[in-house]
């Protein structure tokens, strides 16, 4: 593990806690996409954090990763989330990861995680109801391992926003707007649409963002 910034994790999850979730509040960040979850940059801290809205359609999840050497706070904002926690796989081994446990997260609850506690999955259980958290990562990252459950296999995957300050950030711009806005962070001192992304710019232009009702 690399070094952790010194972060009072306490503190940030008690300032988090202390926040009752509204949709008034992050409704033009919530934007959902109908094939994967997305990853909606709120704030960028100046480069000292990235405060994200990750969308969750129904059944939709990550798959195990990493946080780079980042604090990772999440709080659900709305609906339910599941956690998954992992072991880190031993080096040059191809097995099945061992789980550490599982845990459920109801709307207003807050959790943390970083590299030397694990690796984790998040994901939207439910089947008939969508989820949106609130998440806040320091430093920020554009690169995170991800693995393979059955074989623990890690790949390096770049992470990418769906959309940033509200507005949808086109494909053909997602790698180059993401990339700048890493570097301005980076240059004054992270992600992502999902850490899966692989989406083609005909197919990213075939589904458009469906933003929380205004009756919530």
């Amino acid at each position: 593990m690399a070094y952790l910034p010194d972060v009072n994790v306490e503190y940030v999850r008690t300032l988090m806690s202390l926040y009752k979730a509204n949709p008034r509040d992050w409704r033009k960040y919530a934007k959902f996409d109908p094939h994967r979850y997305t990853r909606n940059l709120i704030d960028n801290g100046n480069g000292s954090f990235n405060l994200i809205a990750l969308c969750w359609g129904e059944g939709h999840g990550s798959s195990i990763h990493s946080h780079s050497d980042s604090h990772c706070f999440m709080k659900v904002l709305q609906g339910n989330i599941k956690e998954a926690l992992f072991e880190w796989p031993t080096d040059g081994t191809e097995s099945e990861m061992k789980k550490k446990g599982d845990y459920q997260w109801k709307e207003n609850e807050v959790t943390y995680i970083n590299d030397s506690m694990g690796l984790h999955r998040v994901e939207n259980p439910s089947t008939s109801e969508r989820a949106v958290t609130l998440h806040l990562y320091s430093p920020p990252f554009d690169l995170c391992s991800c693995f393979d459950q059955r074989t623990s296999r890690k790949t390096s995957s770049r992470v990418t926003f769906w959309s940033i300050y509200g507005d949808r950030t086109p494909y053909s711009k997602w790698c180059d707007t993401t990339h700048n806005l890493m570097n301005k962070q980076v240059s004054g001192t992270y992600s992502l649409t999902s850490i899966d992304e692989t989406q083609s710019e005909e197919e990213s232009s075939k589904h458009e963002a469906v933003q929380v009702s205004d009756t919530q």
